[in-house]
């Protein structure tokens, strides 16, 4: 999920690695045009906002242009015009506003550029997500709303080489040393929100794109090519190509598979897709309505069972949907930015049985928070953490991530989570702040006052590179519902056997318990490390509690 670009670091001990990372609309290795390409028809001036072409086939509704060294992006389009055109989006000098002859190319652009060249985040109205498809070896790329591109290792170079991408389409000749690739039919799609290759027989699937002999994109249609193929398109009584249009909402947001069957979310529903066989090739059933997902890349898939992020609840299904219970429903929801929900994203950190979801906080507009689903215990947690693209599987020890971080100097890293035990995001490494608070918790619903005289910690230092690893664990009490916590009437009372008054105490690799006076209606207790080279992990603590005081 998510979508990076810029410059990337990896730290290997105390060396550092930089290098560029980008999709260019060229593909791997191409350059910041590539696809879709025309011609002026006509002169245009430096503040022309309306760019006359000899044909707009192919390119997307919306997006960026390259003319020359020009960047300009457009909102609206035609068969032979492109408006709403910004010009000389990419700087100054070469980059800047300028006119342009007759018959100069135009072709689409994002911005970006390929392995190899470093370059800034493309302009566009929308933010754009790429959506990937692995048929075979091969690659199926597309831009949200622009066409799909493929991509076919260099076989007589499989490991020197990297050949570029080009759109599918039935306008490119695609050879490679001297070979043909591939020659598309008439009817592949020439704009798609969404691209997939099908487990199930290995089907291309278009998602929200232009029916045929159409160059308007159809935002709730789906189109599948032949079996095991990414060329033909046109349906007929000798293949399996076909289509179907959905009925419920007004865009396909996203899909995914999922066990024996493909998910697709509408903007209002969850549809399931399943592949039946000639003649009708691929069934669709409707399996919830009013439902919602906030962006392209909020669904993960865990144990076979898909979880996703709504627009105000989280859901799951298993088979059926339902709406996920969640203690941080209110948290999460009443506190972000609706408006950057496709920079939200989920992702799976299998090793500890988690779902993830990064999102932007109300008063953010890059991610800055993640909230966790750990599906085997049913429990909720979640932090700070800007990050910007996940990656989990099984051919990988740890999850993989990336960080954009935008400030004086933008820069951004892969990072290996679940890697180490300190904070590899800096050279040299530093200490990982790491801490978890409880919800509050009572005698009988609040009824009595409980008083605290003794806690059992439960932690283990296993994994530790420190040799004297401690942590502190700090007792919080609450007089009443709402109150601040550890008030002057109910102090926070922490100590070692000798009773002493503390904020916290230290828990050592061989603390058994500690002996504590502390008293109150509710309370919460915070384990909590800031030590280089410190791992711990919580079991169960036990509060030795009794009723004590007035109800």
């Amino acid at each position: 999920g998510g979508s990076v670009v810029g410059t990337y670091q990896i730290t290997s001990g105390n060396d550092i690695y930089t290098f560029n990372f980008g999709w260019g609309t060229g593909g791997w290795g191409g350059p910041v045009a590539g696809g879709p390409s025309t011609t002026l028809n006509g002169a245009i001036s430096n503040s022309a906002t309306t760019i006359t072409v000899v044909s707009t086939t192919g390119f997307a509704t919306t997006g960026s242009l390259l003319i020359d060294s020009e960047t300009v992006t457009y909102t609206g389009i035609s068969p032979t015009t492109f408006t709403g055109c910004v010009r000389g989006i990419n700087g100054t000098g070469s980059g800047a506003a300028a006119a342009h002859s007759s018959g100069t190319a135009v072709q689409q652009s994002n911005g970006y550029t390929g392995w190899g060249g470093a370059t800034g985040i493309g302009v566009g109205v929308q933010l754009r997500l790429w959506s990937l498809g692995n048929f075979g070896q091969n690659l199926l790329a597309n831009p949200r709303g622009g066409p799909i591109y493929y991509w076919v290792p260099d076989s007589a170079n499989p490991t020197s080489t990297y050949n570029v991408a080009q759109v599918l389409s039935s306008g490119n000749t695609n050879t490679q040393n001297g070979t043909q690739w591939w020659l598309a039919d008439a009817d592949t799609p020439l704009m798609v929100n969404y691209v997939l290759v099908s487990d199930a027989s290995r089907f291309t699937i278009a998602l929200g794109t232009n029916d045929y002999g159409s160059t308007i994109q159809n935002p709730l249609l789906v189109r599948w090519s032949d079996q095991e193929s990414v060329t033909t398109w046109t349906p007929a009584v000798t293949n399996q190509a076909g289509s179907y249009q959905l009925s419920h909402g007004s865009a396909i947001i996203n899909a995914i598979q999922s066990r024996q069957e493909i998910l697709i979310w509408t903007d209002a529903a969850l549809y399931s897709m399943q592949y039946l066989g000639a003649p009708f090739v691929w069934g669709f059933n409707l399996l919830a309505d009013n439902v919602s997902i906030i962006s392209p890349n909020a669904a993960a898939v865990a144990s076979n069972v898909t979880y996703w992020m709504g627009q105000d609840k989280f859901y799951m299904y298993s088979g059926r949907t339902e709406t996920l219970p969640s203690t941080l429903r209110q948290y999460v929801f009443q506190d972000l930015n609706a408006t950057q929900a496709y920079q939200f994203f989920a992702g799976t950190n299998e090793g500890f049985n988690e779902i993830w979801w990064f999102y932007c906080s109300a008063d953010s507009n890059y991610v800055n928070r993640y909230v966790i689903y750990n599906h085997l215990e049913r429990i909720w947690y979640y932090g700070n953490l800007g990050r910007t693209a996940w990656l989990d599987s099984a051919l990988r020890a740890t999850p993989t991530a990336a960080n954009y971080v935008v400030g004086s100097t933008d820069t951004s890293n892969l990072i290996y989570h679940e890697n180490g035990v300190n904070n590899g995001e800096v050279n040299p490494p530093a200490a990982i702040n790491s801490f978890v608070q409880s919800s509050d918790f009572d005698i009988g619903d609040g009824h009595n006052f409980g008083f605290v005289w003794r806690i059992i910690p439960d932690v283990s230092f296993d994994g530790s590179e420190n040799n004297n690893p401690s942590l502190s664990f700090t007792v919080l009490p609450r007089q009443n519902p709402g109150a601040n916590y550890g008030t002057d009437s109910n102090p926070i009372v922490s100590s070692k056997q000798n009773y002493q008054n503390k904020n916290t105490y230290e828990v050592q690799q061989f603390t058994e318990y500690a002996y504590v006076r502390m008293r109150g209606r509710q309370m919460a207790f915070k384990i909590e490390s800031n030590d280089i080279g410190t791992q711990w992990q919580l079991g169960v603590p036990r509060l030795d509690i009794k009723p004590d005081g007035r109800r």
